[in-house]
């Protein structure tokens, strides 16, 4: 059976929503990246990079979510385009979420939240860009139903992890109502409202 190391983290829910929405069973092994168990030498065998979330596979270990996604997609046949085109579109998406999105909500957040000093210019740069990404992927919702297109994919998998944890940079959907629009459809998906469910239980009470 497939093993997830996760926690309920913008990365880690992706892969489980991938799992969902596959219909693959898999097994979900908490990293309690709060209580910094990503560094205990266990999990660095798995990732040296000392992040979640981890896939094994019948002994095949990946690390990074994207990758993930992909490997899930091909693996199964599903949500992934069989046409270049198509494909080439998803993964415009996954790169684009990789090098721009990511970074920018995560470094927004940091700094707002978890820097030793005040960096207000950093903080700023970082914001700015998020605000301009919700933009960009406002636009274009307003021209297709999906990220990629005009079918659910992994690339709108990919996306939802960071929209999911949105108020962690302290962002906000309003004013963005074609972005608005694909979240709710996104959140009303039953496979994504169980990965919710099962990445969250995963969290210790406070």
């Amino acid at each position: 059976m497939i093993e997830v190391y996760a926690f309920a983290t913008p990365n880690s829910v992706k892969v489980l929503i991938a799992l969902e929405e596959m219909g693959l069973p898999y097994e979900l092994k908490p990293v309690n990246v709060r209580k910094g168990e990503q560094k205990a030498e266990t999990f660095l065998a798995l990732n040296p990079n000392g992040k979640v979330p981890v896939l094994v596979d019948d002994g095949f270990v990946l690390t990074e979510s994207a990758a993930t996604l992909v490997y899930l997609a091909e693996k199964t046949g599903k949500l992934l385009p069989q046409e270049a085109i198509g494909r080439a579109r998803v993964f415009e998406q996954l790169f684009f979420h990789a090098s721009g999105l990511s970074p920018a909500f995560g470094n927004a957040g940091f700094f707002k939240r978890s820097s030793p000093e005040p960096q207000p210019i950093a903080e700023a740069r970082f914001t700015i860009e998020a605000e301009r990404i919700l933009g960009l992927l406002d636009d274009k919702l307003a021209l297709q139903p999906f990220v990629a297109g005009q079918e659910f994919t992994i690339a709108d998998i990919a996306h939802f992890g960071w929209m999911w944890r949105i108020q962690f940079p302290g962002l906000t959907l309003e004013d963005r109502p074609n972005l608005s629009r694909w979240y709710e459809a996104m959140a009303a998906r039953p496979a994504v409202q169980q990965a919710i469910t099962r990445v969250e239980g995963i969290v210790p009470a406070a």
